[in-house]
């Protein structure tokens, strides 16, 4: 089998950089092409760092070859107050990335997503996410993945106060909460979404529970 190309948006966030330490170990990608504003701060032969506006992300168009894109890009509402900006990240930047892929016959695109996101929902953060996930899914790459994962746990290096409170929440009432509800832990939907990639998945949406289901059976 021949080695592939990843290509990785979102390689400083929590989720997206425990996925581009689980690329650097796996033999099947000898290269991780990285798309981002800021470096990773990492250094390794397999890595390519393209940095720029990814908001201009066609800038990038030649660059932008592989096997597989991984989108983990994604902010808050505390980190990004404006909606438009906020929509620009969390839409605008995954589907300028799924017709970068479709131009360039990239077959595999992964995103993150959220559960409940919904286009009609009255919460601006699943509405958006909605608008996403129909937008990628309409632009009819051959093998698209949404990834709908429940609050995400994990130590990230900026401070998020009312994340961390839900997370203890969460933790707490475990017992009570429904499996695809409960608190899933970054590591779990970075192997999860390593393993579809790989071997596929019969499902174009996948919710929480079930990527915790790939990420044990794995």
């Amino acid at each position: 089998m021949n080695p592939k190309t990843a290509i990785l948006i979102g390689a400083t966030g929590l989720t997206g950089g425990i996925l581009l330490t689980l690329l650097l170990k796996d033999s099947s990608y000898s290269k991780i092409k990285i798309f981002g504003r800021n470096s990773c701060q990492k250094s390794h032969p397999k890595i390519e760092e393209h940095l720029g506006d990814l908001f201009k992300l066609e800038t990038f168009a030649e660059a932008f070859k592989g096997d597989v894109v991984f989108c983990c890009i994604g902010t808050t509402k505390a980190k990004t107050p404006n909606k438009e900006t906020y929509k620009k990240i969390d839409c605008g930047i995954p589907v300028a990335a799924a017709k970068l892929a479709k131009r360039n016959k990239i077959e595999t695109f992964e995103v993150i997503s959220v559960l409940g996101a919904d286009v009609n929902s009255n919460t601006f953060y699943n509405s958006v996410k909605g608008e996403m996930e129909r937008d990628v899914l309409a632009i009819g790459l051959k093998n698209s993945y949404i990834f709908q994962p429940s609050l995400i746990g994990g130590d990230r290096d900026e401070k998020r106060l009312g994340e961390k409170i839900a997370q203890v929440s969460f933790k707490f009432f475990d017992f009570v909460i429904v499996n695809k509800y409960k608190m899933i832990a970054a590591e779990t939907i970075a192997k999860a979404m390593l393993l579809v990639a790989k071997n596929g998945y019969e499902e174009t949406r996948i919710e929480s529970h079930q990527i915790k289901n790939i990420s044990d059976r794995g």
